[in-house]
């Protein structure tokens, strides 16, 4: 007999796993320590004027899937379709994406936030786009993260940003959720890029430090991390084309190179970032600040839609390097020798290094906290289902998985919270296979506690969010 089309059991396919989800995981609030929503758009209490705006808008991942449908590029990003138009090519694609997590997304979606609970198809597109829309004005942003149980997200600023929102926020009384900035300093690292001279005299503004050499620049990423932590910074985030470790060109005289308007090779923007890194990792350990690491992004890798359509559009891919794990122990280890490395989580865009990060960092674990360096959970292509399975599964083969620090969303999307209900029903799936297949006790209090803590008290601890109602 087959399941009902994702009921409340979802996933869920022994009675261990349905306690596990609906006494335990299902029941906690939600971290979400690492997105891009703007925070503009909290403090502004958004209302989304469409299910198109909410839904397709800046959703790469829709848009690589109606482009691998034949769907016109007039009707996923042109200003000349209408909101209909758009939200009518996602529903005629969607019944094609069987196996897709964006088949799984979108019913979730509509389930928790618009109570549709039967499969979009161009049969009922016309129903529900109706529904949702006449339920969108109750779904502001702040609607959306209070449903949710979201109690703290962290979003993704450039250390030149002036943090008004974040200010105003801090001061807003009726912000049940707290809001912070998370440092991401990719700009100043990637000085072989076109624009890093630009960014530096941009930096120099906002930082009020006149950057003439390496050594003005780190005093002016402080100024900036002191102005991030006095906002309740609690994390910062670098966006790494590969793992780079490179000693052969001093930082200093790669960046002097560089003030001067002559090329860099990438053997010594190599050698400028490791260093760079270095350094930071050193201040985010005083500060207390989480250290994370994403890596594997091969980018724009279609000139003529970059061109037309700019970055995060939809054309990145996974990039392998033969290299990375020796060299992510190589800057680690430069890292720990420096003074010690902070709280760190790593994540590779290549689902190949799942293992190898799992094995690197139980070679810096310390007493400091449980799972100070974390294997990242299932990122960007690999947020699906089986990449879910694998990830947990090398985390637990490799090292502690009940001290994993869960999902985040990653996402732009105010919808994008369901992301960790796919995650936990996955999480809890996963251990009742082991329960029920005599891999482990039954000692369901014990197994009920630590999945509470992956899907969030782990998270308040590890990024020292103590105190939150």
């Amino acid at each position: 007999m087959s399941k009902a089309f994702m009921d409340k059991d979802f996933l869920l396919h022994s009675e261990t796993a349905k306690t596990l989800y609906h006494q335990h995981a299902a029941k906690m609030p939600i971290i979400d320590y690492h997105c891009h929503i703007d925070p503009m758009e909290i403090y502004e209490d958004k209302v989304f004027s469409s299910l198109s705006e909410v839904w397709l808008g800046g959703d790469h991942y829709k848009w690589r899937a109606m482009r691998s449908n034949g769907v016109p590029e007039s009707k996923i990003t042109g200003k000349d379709s209408t909101p209909y138009e758009k939200f009518e090519q996602w529903a005629r694609t969607l019944p094609r994406l069987v196996g897709n997590p964006l088949y799984h997304w979108t019913h979730l979606e509509l389930q928790r936030y618009f109570d549709v609970q039967e499969p979009l198809s161009p049969d009922n597109m016309k129903e529900v786009w109706d529904k949702a829309n006449s339920l969108l004005p109750t779904l502001s942003a702040r609607q959306i993260i209070k449903q949710s149980k979201v109690k703290a997200i962290c979003t993704t600023d450039d250390p030149a940003d002036d943090l008004k929102w974040h200010k105003l926020l801090r001061d807003d009384k009726n912000m049940d959720c707290k809001v912070y900035p998370a440092f991401r300093p990719d700009k100043v690292l990637n000085i072989e890029k076109p624009g890093y001279l630009d960014y530096i005299r941009k930096l120099s503004m906002s930082s009020d430090v006149e950057i003439t050499s390496f050594e003005s620049l780190t005093h002016a990423l402080e100024k900036r991390l002191n102005y991030f932590e006095s906002l309740g910074c609690r994390a910062a985030d670098h966006g790494l084309d590969y793992i780079m470790y490179n000693t052969g060109h001093e930082a200093r005289d790669v960046m002097a190179k560089a003030l001067k308007g002559e090329a860099v090779s990438q053997e010594e923007a190599d050698a400028y970032k490791t260093q760079l890194m270095v350094f930071l990792s050193q201040e985010y350990r005083k500060r207390g600040i989480v250290m994370q690491l994403h890596y594997g992004a091969v980018r724009n890798n279609n000139p003529a839609a970059f061109k037309a359509l700019g970055p995060d559009t939809g054309f990145d891919a996974i990039w392998g390097k033969a290299d990375s794990g020796r060299n992510l122990g190589l800057l680690m280890g430069s890292m720990e020798q420096s003074g010690g490395l902070p709280r760190t989580i790593i994540y590779s865009l290549n689902p190949t290094d799942n293992a190898q990060i799992a094995a690197m960092i139980g070679c810096f674990q310390s007493d400091e906290v449980p799972g100070k360096i974390q294997h990242g959970s299932a990122w960007w292509f690999n947020d699906t289902k089986r990449g879910m399975q694998e990830q947990i599964a090398n985390l637990a083969d490799f090292s502690v998985l009940a001290n994993f620090i869960g999902m985040l969303t990653d996402s732009r999307s105010f919808l994008s919270y369901t992301r960790h209900e796919y995650f936990r029903r996955i999480l809890c799936q996963l251990l009742a296979d082991w329960v029920d297949g005599g891999e482990y006790p039954r000692d369901m209090a014990f197994l009920g506690k630590m999945v509470e803590d992956i899907c969030y008290n782990n998270t308040v601890n590890y990024f020292n969010m103590e105190g939150l109602e």
